[in-house]
């Protein structure tokens, strides 16, 4: 018989731990799929395109012994003066401020400038952390991993270095275990069937956000911001309709597209995609406006959920 898994409020057995493992590094190098991957569900979501994560999100994973607290956050980019960029940065160092482990994420060929810049917040967090070498499907030879691993392996500061492969799930319950071990014992903090902290109105959102990343020309997506503006849960079915908010009146007809194509592909895609994740049929409504300069906006940042400051 398989053991159950400990619920707020139920007795806690001891041993049992719980807590948060914040998931940082340079964008691109693989976090919202290890995320997904480590918690079994798509928390985030993925393109391969950089600073497509945006937000500090939490992906729940509640196990017999623990309770482990992914926080995704986005790519740290510290030379940017965009406040959005600050917004995001101040996203990482949020996470990093309530962390009980770390996972550094880096991946092939190996520590680069940026790594530096993301290795001091590993360090501001004062917590352990477990240098995690993603991607290593990718790496060919395979022969080269292990002069790899035995020159990141001289680096100090972290508790443990674990090469994984998110993609394809390789040696992720090696990490686990030990994040599971960095963990301090307590109670779980989220029911048993938590996945996210986030709603469905941010998934949604999100969602739509990643299609447009995905179809649109490389300049494009960076300048917009999705926003759910109605949402209504009905028995089998969600209905939400959303604004898709450009910087620029040109980016507009290009999200568009010639007689609506590229909007309906958008909504289309955005859409199949919640269906799945959710198991309920969708009606998702889609708009495009303008609301110029954004990112350097601080009102805006803040109507569509950033946290913005000095």
């Amino acid at each position: 018989m398989s053991e159950s898994i400990v619920t707020p409020g139920s007795p806690v057995p001891a041993g049992y731990r719980s807590g948060f493992v914040a998931v940082l590094g340079r964008p691109n190098v693989g976090k919202s799929t290890l995320v997904n991957a480590l918690v079994g569900r798509k928390i985030s979501i993925v393109t391969p395109r950089p600073q497509t994560t945006r937000h500090a999100i939490v992906g729940v994973l509640s196990r017999p012994a623990a309770q482990l607290l992914f926080v995704d956050t986005p790519g740290l980019n510290p030379r940017s003066s965009r406040l959005l960029n600050r917004a995001m940065n101040r996203a990482v160092q949020g996470a990093v401020v309530g962390a009980d482990a770390a996972l550094m994420v880096i991946e092939p060929p190996g520590w680069r400038d940026g790594d530096d810049q993301v290795f001091e917040q590993v360090q501001a967090a004062r917590c352990p952390a477990i240098l995690v070498v993603n991607k290593i499907d990718r790496l060919r030879p395979r022969a080269r991993l292990l002069p790899l691993l035995d020159e990141l392996g001289r680096r100090p500061g972290f508790t443990a270095m674990v090469p994984v492969a998110a993609r394809t799930g390789e040696n992720l319950d090696r990490l686990l275990d030990l994040a599971t071990g960095l963990l301090p014992e307590g109670p779980p903090l989220y029911p048993a069937d938590a996945t996210t902290d986030r709603g469905l109105a941010f998934r949604i959102a999100e969602l739509i956000r990643e299609q447009l990343l995905l179809q649109l020309r490389q300049e494009v997506p960076y300048g917009l911001a999705v926003e759910v503006e109605s949402l209504e849960e009905k028995p089998g079915v969600i209905v939400a309709s959303a604004v898709i908010w450009a910087s620029r009146d040109s980016h507009k007809g290009i999200v568009i597209g010639r007689g609506g194509a590229t909007l309906k592909a958008v909504g289309t895609a955005a859409r199949l995609e919640l269906e799945r994740l959710q198991g309920v049929r969708c009606h998702l409504e889609t708009h495009v406006r303008v609301k110029k300069d954004w990112a350097d906006s601080e009102r805006a940042l803040q109507q569509f959920g950033f946290e913005t400051g000095p």
